[in-house]
């Protein structure tokens, strides 16, 4: 059996040392706001079925497919999020948008919305307003400045 215990040394001797280097970043690029996929999604998830987890379904027909479409647009985003970082970080923004939307959303596109469909659109509106800048920020922090 060779012994191969005083053969480890130092990997900075390497001759493709920093390609290494720089194939490592490129593949951790992004993944500070990892800890925030998930939870982008369930409230993208959240965001879309609320209609008929809260039942107001017959109370506020228009809220219902509102929610469903931007749940699905929160849930994709996170899907993006998660798939492509370095591409999709930009669009943590649009989160933010998709935030406000749906804290204003119940007296636009409702009718006479009650306290409980108000205060359900304001705390997912809130979490997405909340989630966007904190992965927007995360993306600006690890973006390299040229």
């Amino acid at each position: 059996m060779a012994n191969v215990s005083h053969t480890r040394g130092d990997i900075t001797s390497h001759p493709d040392v920093s390609e290494m280097q720089a194939r490592y970043a490129r593949m951790l690029g992004g993944r500070d706001v990892a800890l925030v996929d998930g939870p982008v999604f369930l409230l993208g998830l959240y965001c879309a079925v609320s209609p008929w987890i809260l039942h107001y379904t017959t109370s506020q027909p228009a809220l219902v497919p509102h929610n469903l479409i931007v749940g699905i647009a929160i849930g994709l985003l996170a899907l993006g999020f998660t798939r492509a970082p370095e591409r999709m970080y930009g669009l943590s923004w649009a989160m933010s948008a998709l935030g406000v939307w749906m804290i204003v959303s119940p007296w636009i596109v409702g009718s006479n919305p009650d306290k409980g469909v108000i205060l359900n659109n304001v705390i997912i509106g809130g979490l997405a307003v909340l989630m966007g800048l904190v992965c927007a920020g995360t993306a600006a922090r690890s973006t390299p400045k040229p």
